[in-house]
């Protein structure tokens, strides 16, 4: 090991004595002379020297690293807004368009065919235009008849038969619209007792009322406009076959001014002049004004005004002018779905013969018409909409009437009616209420019950007026397929006076109704669709006025096309 070290010392010393050779030499430019001769050296090499460092102290502590103190500081931003020259780049950009949906098709007109017992035909047709923001106009027609009835076959005939047009226009912030009409109504007075080899001549015994009616409109509309308004002129005519005329010319005029979001000032004028001819030729003029404030305050509803009246009837010696406070408080605790209010008011209500002979078609020539006054009512309700399902109606009032009509078989002919009046005040309580389920498109169930407890002052019985009347009705739709519609309603009493030969009075009580109506529609097709009604399904010939029966069962089947 010794000699390997020393041997590696000398290797070690050479090397560096030929290093200092050679640069010495390349150093060189004088060549080969004295100062390129070796000089004689001592090279000592101790074998036992030890090289001894100094021992390293070792640090274990972490570099401690201070947080800087956070100062306020004032930074301030500049933005520039670069923008790139514009370039006259015809760029070929491709949109992506996304399909419309398609609109449903419509079908604008559907006619409607059906024939069934009694000899009845059944006719229909409802035509109007499709899709459109300009204006919207149509007509329909109808013809229904029955070439026999309940008494003595063709004797107790009636047949109904209607056109009418409608049309409206669409302006910028203006609706108008009219309609027109036309109507002829056959009816024979079959309120008889068939004696049997007795034949009634049917011409002696027929009745023909011919109706026209005319109407036209106009009202604004549109978001931010503070005054909003709806006027409009009516006419009706009517005419029968006794020579009885009567036309009706009547104005009305509703206009609303938004005082704020939640107050505004409402005015209601309707002016009626009828002129009526019969035995003799009567005037009929009625005017009314109803101004009123209304006010919204969160959850209560007010309104308050008065309803000021004319009339210049002269039966029953009747009120010619007459003021009604109406004053009116709701409150709705559940916005949209809770509605309850009362409230107290008065009206004059216009009653024409257009309107009488259409309720009961059996009137006596001659008759007395007067406006009907209700003088005082108190009221109070509510409305409810349970998860959009439900829909609850309830009202109870409290009313006093003069010149309400009644009617009454007349004294001279038992198989007419005429218009009698209490001679007084008529009280009367109405109990009306409403339920209704509704389930999508599918399903529909609904109540109606009005009940009028009548409290009159001369007249021994509100003559031909119920006191009950209530219906169920449901309607199902089946897969869109079958639609099936049921009515089931209940008609209460009620009585007529019946004069005998020798002078003496009678009251006679009418039949309690209960009874069923169904109706069915198959639908084939879009356009195609067949139908089957059958009405009084419990075949009762009851009496809704006195010697007056109605029909047993009677049923009707036939097709829908529409196109």
């Amino acid at each position: 090991m010794k000699n390997r070290l020393k041997k590696t010392s000398l290797a070690v010393i050479v090397l560096c004595a030929g290093y200092s050779f050679v640069n010495n030499a390349q150093a060189q430019t004088t060549g080969w002379g004295e100062g390129a001769k070796l000089q004689d050296a001592e090279v000592v090499v101790e074998k036992d020297r030890k090289i001894e460092l100094p021992r390293a102290s070792r640090n274990y502590q972490k570099f401690a690293v201070v947080q800087p103190e956070p100062g306020e500081r004032n930074v301030r931003y500049r933005f520039n807004d670069y923008r790139l020259e514009d370039q006259d780049v015809n760029l070929q950009v491709r949109v992506l368009t996304i399909k419309q949906d398609e609109l449903t098709k419509l079908y604008g007109n559907y006619v409607k065919a059906g024939i069934g017992n009694y000899g009845t035909l059944y006719l229909k047709g409802y035509f109007h235009n499709k899709r459109s923001n300009v204006a919207s106009y149509g007509a329909d027609v109808s013809h229904i008849t029955s070439a026999r009835g309940p008494v003595d076959g063709r004797n107790s005939a009636v047949t109904n038969s209607a056109i009418n047009l409608n049309g409206e226009s669409y302006l910028q912030g203006l609706t108008l619209g009219g309609k027109l009409g036309y109507g002829r109504d056959k009816y024979h007075f079959y309120g008889y007792s068939p004696v049997q080899e007795t034949t009634v001549d049917r011409d002696t015994i027929s009745q023909v009322f011919n109706r026209v009616n005319a109407e036209g409109y106009m009202h604004n509309h549109g978001a931010g406009m503070p005054l909003l308004f709806r006027a409009g002129l009516n006419v009706n005519y009517l005419n029968d076959r006794y020579d009885m005329r009567e036309t009706n010319i009547a104005a009305k005029l509703n206009t609303e001014y938004g005082l704020d979001d939640v107050s505004a000032f409402k005015v209601d004028a309707d002016l009626s002049v009828v002129s009526h001819k019969d035995s003799a030729s009567v005037g009929r003029t009625m005017f009314k004004l109803h101004p009123q404030y209304e006010r919204h305050l969160n959850a209560i509803r007010l309104s308050i005004g008065a309803n000021v009246a004319y009339t210049g009837d002269t039966v029953n010696d009747a009120r010619k002018f007459n003021v009604y406070p109406t004053v009116r408080v709701g409150v709705e605790p559940i916005k949209d779905n809770l509605l309850i209010y009362a409230g107290i008011g008065g009206d004059l209500q216009r009653v024409t013969l257009y309107q009488l002979t259409q309720e009961n078609p059996f009137l006596a020539p001659n008759v007395r018409v007067a406006d009907q006054n209700k003088g005082l009512e108190v009221y109070g309700g509510m409305q409810a909409n349970i998860a959009n399902f439900v829909h609850l109606t309830g009202r109870v009032a409290y009313q006093n009437f003069r010149n309400m009509y009644f009617y009454n078989n007349s004294a001279l002919d038992s198989t007419k009616f005429d218009l009698v009046y209490d001679d007084g005040v008529t009280n009367v309580l109405n109990i009306y209420g409403e339920a209704t389920f509704n389930y999508s498109d599918e399903l529909r169930i609904g109540l109606k019950a009005d009940y009028n407890k009548y409290s009159t002052a001369t007249l021994e019985q509100p003559f031909h007026r119920p006191e009950l009347m209530a219906s169920v009705f449901a309607t199902y739709n089946f897969y869109d397929k079958i639609l099936f519609n049921s009515e089931l309603y209940y008609i209460g009493s009620s009585f007529g006076r019946i004069t005998r030969p020798g002078g003496t009075f009678v009251l006679r009580e009418t039949d309690t109704i209960v009874d069923l109506n169904l109706k069915a529609d198959y639908k084939f097709s879009n356009r195609f669709t067949t139908f089957l009604m059958v009405n009084n399904l419990f075949a009762q010939k009851y009496e809704r006025f006195v010697n007056y029966p109605n029909k047993s069962i009677n049923l009707i089947g036939g097709v829908s096309y529409s196109f």
